[in-house]
């Protein structure tokens, strides 16, 4: 029997990583080929699902928001009428009102708020925007508030003005700007009482009340 020779085993080893190498690389082939085929359909799963989340989402938010809607209440050129503590007339209208269902509060659009004074004159609030809590009857107005008083012949322009329509009391912490019979008036922040008859400015820190009195007008 004759012996393998150094040769031989070189040989018989090289063929084996040979082989090996065969196997690996056939391996790694069906990898590939299944990678190939997997990951497409991965993808698709994939966008299809997001495209699913997307759309399930706007669904639940298109009938949320419909839910919503439907229980607003909408009404067109509304007016609500009242009186006072002191049973002074007030009038409180709108291009449009829609009622917050969960908040119970009317959202308005373009509000007019009229007060009528014992005198027979009418002192007017309006403003682009507004909030009216009917329970606490408390009126917010936003967005280029004007205020007018006839009977004074004041007419003051504010960001912001609030309304407690049971003491008729006026209120404002963002600024105000005034002209009147007698000249013209800044300030910080603003009360006015007995629906016109009395006006209290007040200022904070640098922006303090400034006034510009019309002497002939004060004579």
């Amino acid at each position: 029997m004759t012996e393998p020779t150094s040769s031989d085993e070189l040989k018989a080893a090289d063929e084996r990583r040979v082989a090996l190498a065969g196997r690996r690389w056939r391996a790694r082939s069906r990898r590939v080929m299944l990678l190939r085929r997997v990951l497409p359909i991965i993808i698709v799963v994939l966008a299809g699902g997001a495209v699913l989340w997307v759309g399930t989402r706007s669904i639940i938010a298109g009938v949320e928001r419909s839910r919503v809607e439907s229980r607003e209440v909408r009404l067109s050129n509304p007016m609500f009428h009242g009186q006072d503590e002191q049973g002074r007339s007030f009038i409180i209208g709108a291009e449009q009102a829609v009622r917050d269902p969960d908040t119970g509060m009317f959202r308005l659009d373009a509000p007019v708020m009229r007060l009528i004074l014992e005198t027979g004159d009418t002192s007017e609030l309006s403003a682009g925007h507004g909030l009216y809590d009917e329970p606490s009857r408390t009126l917010i107005l936003r967005e280029q508030v004007i205020i007018e008083d006839g009977g004074a012949g004041f007419r003051f322009v504010t960001p912001e003005a609030v309304v407690d329509t049971r003491t008729g009391i006026i209120t404002g912490d963002k600024g105000i700007e005034g002209v009147g019979a007698l000249g013209t008036i800044n300030a910080a922040s603003y009360a006015i009482y007995d629906q016109g008859g009395r006006v209290v400015f007040s200022g904070s820190g640098d922006d303090k009340v400034r006034t510009t009195i019309n002497p002939g007008r004060a004579g």
